[in-house]
């Protein structure tokens, strides 16, 4: 009888453990990216999905240093707080600001931060894709931006994708998809991060959508716009997108340590061109220069100074600051996988749930990226925060000589 008591527990045991790892089988994104596990989470990716590197440059351009004026402080809706107190309040993970192309702060304020460490910068990852189809389109791998879409994706063929322009998902106005509704299990986006872990086709997904509005004349944010740009990437230049940011950009500016696109666990594996890319913020500080400078890094035109452009506002009324919805903050417009700043700067900025920043100021000549681990993937008063500290920092940079 005790030894059959015994197996019975050892058996209701295994049961509930079995049971318990289910769970987690089925929830493991909601508990890797809450606080304070996606600290940890957003620095090691590579534990997470498989990945593909993209290697450090041969040759490493180093930063010049200087020194951030003392005295910095912003305002927020009517307090006035230090850099410090704004990473504390959205949790910074790590930190760059370039000023006139020298490096004159860094910090690491995450518990897993650090010089080396690579961050997963979420939909950041789609500004860095528009850097390489510029690059591309001006290699003539990538014929024309009025090209359709599945001139370079046959497999979209009858899809909602059957018909847009690559110009047309660049500015997020391809008219296929739903929401971009991150606390709904069923919005495309989230059908997308399960086929990625493992659970379907990241194709199919991609197929399955339907068509909302005609191409051209409506603003829907997706990042399935930016997956397909990904796979325009790789049709037109017959590169995995990794390789073809390596040699094509990572190479070029003198990138000190290895990046990363994280990979589809479905078979057959794809890179997230939308959201996968981890790099380090100092990298991401050269890649934020090479767009201050009109795509120019130490003399060699990477990019062309007409696709920088495009990305600060290609004046269409529907993309301006303040037109894309009232679900979007008020402060942004959209343009070739940026987020536009307006006013007189014309300063623009990548962006990626949880807190991911790459601000770029041409005409201060300002760089900054903030890496976060915020609590939610969208947060409005951490971002109006945050926009509010780094629009002040780049008046503090510009007036303090």
């Amino acid at each position: 009888m005790a030894r059959t008591a015994r197996w019975m527990a050892g058996g209701t045991a295994v049961a509930a453990a079995g049971a318990g790892m289910a769970w987690l089988w089925r929830h493991q994104e909601e508990v890797a990216f809450r606080r304070p596990m996606n600290e940890w989470t957003f620095t090691h990716m590579s534990t997470v999905l498989p990945v593909a590197a993209v290697p450090a440059a041969a040759r490493v351009r180093p930063l010049s240093r200087g020194e951030l004026p003392p005295g910095f402080t912003y305002e927020f809706r009517g307090t006035r707080r230090t850099l410090e107190q704004l990473h504390e309040r959205t949790h910074t993970t790590g930190f760059a600001v370039l000023h006139r192309g020298r490096l004159v702060h860094e910090s690491h304020p995450g518990r897993f931060g650090g010089p080396a460490r690579r961050f997963q910068l979420f939909s950041l990852t789609k500004s860095v894709t528009s850097i390489l189809l510029g690059i591309a389109l001006t290699e003539g791998a990538l014929g024309s931006l009025d090209d359709k879409v599945v001139t370079y994706c046959p497999e979209l063929a009858g899809s909602a994708y059957d018909g847009p322009t690559v110009a047309d998902l660049l500015d997020m106005t391809s008219g296929a998809g739903g929401v971009e509704d991150y606390e709904d299990p069923q919005a495309p986006v989230n059908r997308l991060m399960r086929a990625v872990t493992g659970r379907g086709s990241v194709l199919d997904v991609v197929r399955s959508v339907d068509t909302g509005a005609d191409p051209g004349t409506f603003f829907n944010y997706s990042t399935l716009d930016s997956q397909v740009l990904g796979w325009v990437l790789e049709g037109a230049t017959g590169l995995p997108l990794a390789r073809y940011a390596s040699e094509r950009l990572w190479s070029r500016i003198g990138a000190e340590t290895d990046a990363y696109y994280g990979l589809s666990r479905s078979r057959p594996r794809t890179a997230v061109g939308g959201g996968s890319f981890n790099a380090t913020v100092r990298d991401m500080a050269r890649v934020g220069l090479l767009m201050a400078r009109g795509g120019s890094f130490d003399g060699e035109q990477v990019v062309p100074k007409e696709w920088v452009e495009r990305g600060r506002g290609s004046g269409k009324e529907l993309l301006r600051p303040g037109a894309l919805g009232e679900q979007y903050p008020a402060h942004y417009g959209y343009a070739n996988q940026w987020w536009t700043l307006g006013g007189e700067h014309r300063a623009f900025t990548g962006l990626g749930i949880y807190g991911q920043f790459l601000w770029v100021d041409p005409v201060a000549d300002v760089v900054v990226v903030k890496t976060s681990a915020w609590p939610t993937a969208e947060d409005p008063d951490r971002d109006a925060e945050t926009v509010a500290a780094l629009s002040s920092l780049v008046t503090h940079l510009s007036t303090a000589e």
